[in-house]
């Protein structure tokens, strides 16, 4: 479904690119070569340009359509992204009925000084940071040092107030959502799956924890390659509804059925292997267990406290079960409104949020002896903890991350949020990371030194 011309991988393993490939050719400024395969930057793939979905109607080669089973292609993704809620079924984050919270206006010098900031990528190239924008397709991006917005740019199809895909940043909202709930002795983080869904005792969880569940360790025969189209992911996508059917589809009917033909693979509690289906299994045990469902969860607990503008939304099944492995919607500023809540112990305007608790542990992170077991060759000395990324570095950076470059990024020790809005031709963060890695620790550098 992604040309990616066997480039993409799994969602984050930098396996599966050979970025010494990663380059742009000095004669053509406007294109990128990832392994082998030229792409048009992010300026000339620009949706407005390449006048996507214009028109009434659009002509027939302008069109994205769901049932055409091509809305996640390039370059129709730099539409699709800004635009999901016009190819899927979704259900309403609310915002609930307060102001806006104020995180402040950035300074058109201050942005200046940003976008002329220079760095080296991990090919030794010298970007600017603007420069960086374009080739990793952003979309859209907001800085906030503490807790005040820097920087803020749109591109293409995405502005202010529409939501954007977060991909697997929802799975970070949803366990962040689940480790508030170990906390309040609602979940038991050493009971099994199927203490709490009988469902699932003949398949993989049968004897998974929550805590293997949450910290993405647990032994199941599902694959996530995005470049290869007979993955488990595009079953998963399939019968979710995130995939249009082929008319003689016999497989699951919904997100449930689906997790119940999974089958074990290997041991639990060994190492880290990402796969969105435990997301999707730590939905469904919050679900049966508090009867709220995902996006009302999301509602009460984050987005109606935290002063959110807009609604989010999420995309559901066939029977109204929200993808919380990768469906949620938000807009640029309430994402990093999120990660701002975060970077703050989990307080905002003088209210606990989140327990403090919760957002210790997830910055404690896990086993990184685990997280190398999956050789991540690009994030060394990382860990998985509660569905966050992080770092164990000197900044103490722990990160949310989504396919085609999706990114929260968290510096509590520089003071710096970045939430970043993508629609890279590439799924996996290993054909951004080689910029984006160096560009934001950069970026935390010049902030700190007070070059905003």
């Amino acid at each position: 479904m992604i040309d990616t011309g066997g480039a993409a991988g799994r969602e984050h393993g930098d396996e599966w690119i050979h970025i010494n490939r990663l380059q742009q050719d000095a004669m053509k400024t406007d294109t990128i070569e990832f392994d082998g395969i030229e792409y048009p930057d992010g300026n000339s793939s620009d949706p407005n340009k390449l006048e996507l979905m214009r028109g009434s109607p659009p002509p027939l080669a302008k069109r994205i359509r769901f049932e055409d089973d091509r809305y996640l292609e390039f370059p129709q993704i730099r539409w699709s992204l800004s635009h999901m809620r016009e190819l899927v079924p979704t259900v309403a984050v609310w915002r609930g009925t307060g102001s806006p919270s104020n995180i402040g206006g950035a300074a058109r010098d201050g942005e200046a000084r940003i976008d002329a900031m220079m760095f080296a990528d991990l090919q030794g190239r010298q970007l600017t940071w603007a420069d960086s924008l374009a080739q990793t397709y952003t979309d859209g991006i907001i800085v906030l040092h503490r807790g005040t917005r820097v920087y803020e740019r749109y591109f293409g199809a995405l502005q202010p107030q529409r939501p954007h895909a977060c991909f697997s940043i929802t799975k970070s909202y949803a366990a962040t959502l689940a480790a508030t709930l170990l906390h309040e002795r609602i979940l038991d983080e050493g009971k099994t799956v199927s203490y709490y869904l009988p469902e699932m005792t003949a398949t993989a969880y049968q004897d998974a924890t929550l805590r293997e569940v949450l910290d993405m360790q647990v032994g199941v025969d599902y694959s996530e390659d995005y470049a290869n189209p007979q993955a488990h992911i595009w079953d998963y996508s399939r019968a979710g509804g995130l995939r249009a059917r082929q008319a003689d589809y016999t497989g699951p009917g919904n997100y449930y059925e689906y997790l119940m033909t999974l089958r074990k693979a290997g041991e639990h509690g060994k190492a880290f292997d990402y796969k969105t289906v435990n997301t999707e299994v730590l939905c469904w045990v919050m679900k049966r267990v508090t009867g709220v469902p995902l996006a009302e969860m999301l509602s009460d607990r984050i987005w109606s406290r935290i002063g959110c503008e807009e609604d989010g939304y999420l995309a559901v099944d066939s029977i109204g079960v929200a993808m919380g492995g990768g469906g949620l919607n938000a807009s640029l500023r309430d994402l990093c409104r999120f990660g701002e809540l975060m970077r703050c112990d989990g307080a905002w305007a003088g209210k606990q949020v989140i327990p403090a608790e919760v957002v210790a542990d997830i910055r404690r992170g896990s086993d990184p002896m685990k997280f190398a077991a999956a050789a991540y060759t690009l994030l060394p000395g990382y860990s998985y903890r509660n569905m966050w990324w992080v770092s164990h570095d000197p900044l103490g950076v722990f990160e949310g991350r989504g396919i085609h470059g999706q990114r929260l990024y968290i510096a509590p020790r520089a003071e710096v949020v970045v939430a970043r809005f993508c629609s890279h031709p590439i799924a996996t963060s290993a054909a951004n990371d080689p910029v984006t890695l160096p560009a934001f620790a950069a970026l935390c550098r010049l902030l700190m030194s007070g070059g905003s």
